[in-house]
């Protein structure tokens, strides 16, 4: 599901079932996260594929990217593969407003 920015982090701070999933380049996230992300690179392929398999599909992802294109692309990935609940970050991280940290 695709939120503005203001939907997904309300609907993030109010969820106790969270997890903030960052799916671009290392080199990308060198240049600031949002905190407590996890990283899995979506242009990995099948090593994109392996770290999902690693995560907790009954968790809630929020799910980001540079510029929301391809957190759209990995939030479809993975409700194929039994993903119950992922929000895409409209606009992604080049419109986000909130805190970033560096690596």
């Amino acid at each position: 599901m695709d939120l503005s920015q203001e939907d997904w982090v309300s609907k993030l701070n109010a969820d106790e079932n969270a997890v903030i999933l960052d799916v671009r380049s290392e080199e990308e996230v060198e240049d600031g996260y949002i905190p407590l992300a996890q990283n899995i690179d979506i242009r990995q392929g099948q090593g994109f594929i392996d770290g999902l398999q690693a995560l907790d599909a009954s968790k809630n992802y929020y799910v980001y990217c540079r510029s929301g294109a391809r957190s759209a692309q990995a939030c479809q990935i993975m409700n194929q593969m039994g993903f119950d609940t992922t929000y895409n970050l409209l606009g992604g991280i080049l419109d986000w407003q909130g805190e970033t940290v560096t690596p």
